[in-house]
């Protein structure tokens, strides 16, 4: 009857996907195979740790269209123009299909990973039954960890399609007979959960944990609290939850941020939630990658000579290009945009822009040439990992290479934005946040910061990151900006229909 359950249900069967894992001191690997209930002794405290594992592996393992779904919306980036996804493209024109294959996968990504997570979470307490002494501790804190990653993936769906089902137990039949749960409802869900897990939770930064290296902690818990309310527009919660995190002095600013989104920057003290994955540092054999083909240039000539072009989904916009050629930005735009020598020529044909700053070129500081290609005149340099990078013997665009989804950058912009909006806050002052982001970026100190400065702050900082720019511009009805390049925007377009595959065999009403 229903095609959630049909997804769903027979993972109330089994134990968790994938989590089998070489040692704890090693990022976490997925393994293909599944592990019945009946196997497990939930006596036996040293497996514990298997399903929080299983729930990170599932985060972990995103598909790749999740991140292109909830970005290509915003006026920081354009889908690729040409090839075998025209629908994709008209997506980002605000035209929805929702016969589109990528709106029911990305739907099915999601609620997949929340009946693993789920089920992760009902085998902890289970072991919880049988714990004692500081095994109840662990327990504990390993259920608040598998809430912050359900947290996360109910907060994307709600962005995504605003009403949808919270699901909390296995008892799939009883979490959709009633139908969907209000956007709002959702989002204090979100919240609400995000307390219960907080006080469980280690009070570190996640790269100082040593049981799962770059694993949820209070913070992270706190960060997604704080995006919550952001969404529900509840500035004195964002003020609250962002003022925590920058009150425990815990975390701060990678000092180069070119080499934040690459190798060195991977589990840096700014980031508070991070995919990881890994080669392994061999050049062949097993290997847990995110596909970053979609963000990558389909045409390059690399310094690495076997490595793999992308296929240039993912463009950044002229319009960001130009917002940040007009605000002297170099750091941040060197960093964000992968030039070719059309996107060049595109951009220097506007007489405003006719002489371009020495450092746009279309070779990357680390020798990688991007050339022209069909698709696209730009690429994503967020989402770019130098070919000098690569382990060698591993060609694939990208591979090994995290993907950072919370930073401690976002978590400053936040407060400051609350506090333009009339939100309190002792920490520190909404000028102090801001300019802590722009000494980085060698931007000059702003005084007296407004709520449209903060804005502008987000889209120099955040672009091409996982839909920040488009969520913060439907909150605040900034339909004129998602206006641009001969689109149009209205309050209708806000959030994608439901899949005509989930509205055949769910209790839904499209949007």
């Amino acid at each position: 009857m229903k095609n959630l359950k049909l997804v769903l249900k027979p993972m109330a069967l089994l134990t968790v996907l994938g989590m089998l894992f070489t040692a704890c001191s090693e990022k976490l690997e997925e393994n293909d195979g599944q592990l019945a209930t009946d196997d497990l002794d939930f006596t036996n405290m040293s497996d514990m740790i298997l399903p929080v594992y299983g729930a990170y592996s599932v985060t972990y393992s995103r598909g790749w269209e999740d991140p292109l779904l909830l970005g290509v919306r915003g006026d920081d980036v354009n889908a690729g123009g040409l090839g075998d996804q025209p629908l994709f493209a008209q997506t980002d024109l605000y035209n929805y299909d929702n016969g589109f294959w990528m709106f029911n996968q990305v739907w099915i990504n999601f609620y997949k990973d929340l009946a693993d997570i789920i089920n992760s979470m009902e085998l902890l307490e289970r072991y919880k039954v049988f714990a004692t002494g500081q095994d109840i501790t662990r327990a504990d804190q390993y259920i608040a960890e598998t809430k912050v990653l359900s947290a996360y993936q109910h907060l994307n769906m709600a962005k995504l399609w605003g009403n949808i089902f919270i699901i909390k137990t296995t008892d799939f039949d009883a979490e959709t007979n009633n139908g969907v749960d209000t956007k709002m409802e959702v989002l204090q869900y979100v919240s609400d959960l995000m307390d219960e897990a907080i006080p469980f939770l280690p009070d570190v930064r996640p790269n100082e944990r040593v049981d799962i290296p770059g694993g949820v902690t209070k913070y992270t818990a706190l960060a997604i609290k704080a995006m919550a309310n952001l969404e529900m527009e509840n500035y004195q919660g964002v003020a609250d939850a962002t003022g925590q995190i920058i009150s425990s002095s815990k975390f701060s600013l990678f000092p180069d941020f070119y080499e934040l989104f690459k190798k060195p920057g991977e589990l840096s003290n700014e980031n508070l939630f991070e995919l990881q994955f890994s080669d392994y540092n061999q050049s062949s054999g097993a290997a847990n990658n995110h596909e970053y083909g979609p963000f990558g240039p389909a045409n390059w000539t690399p310094v690495v000579k076997t490595a793999d072009p992308g296929w240039g989904f993912y463009e950044p916009s002229v319009k960001f290009i130009k917002f940040m050629l007009d605000r002297g930005e170099t750091k941040r735009l060197l960093t964000s945009v992968l030039f070719t020598p059309d996107g060049i020529s595109q951009i220097k044909s506007d007489p405003s822009y006719a002489t371009l700053p020495n450092f746009i070129s279309n070779v990357t500081p680390d020798g990688d040439q991007i050339n022209n290609y069909a698709r696209a005149k730009f690429a994503s340099g967020k989402h770019y990992l130098p070919s000098n990078q690569l382990t060698e013997g591993r060609n694939n665009y990208g591979s090994s290479k995290n993907f950072i989804v919370i930073r401690y950058s976002e978590i400053l912009l936040m407060y400051a934005e609350a506090l333009t909006r009339g939100a309190s806050g002792t920490t520190m002052t909404a000028d102090q946040a801001v300019n802590t982001v722009r000494v980085r970026a060698d931007m000059a100190p702003l005084s007296g910061v407004t709520s449209d400065q903060v804005m502008e702050e987000k889209f120099a900082e955040l672009a091409m990151e996982w839909g920040v720019r488009y969520f913060d511009m439907i909150r605040l009805n900034k339909y004129d900006e998602l206006s641009y390049d001969g689109r149009t925007f209205s309050a209708d377009k806000e959030l994608l229909p439901y899949p005509q595959a989930q509205l055949d065999l769910l209790p839904l009403e499209n949007n």
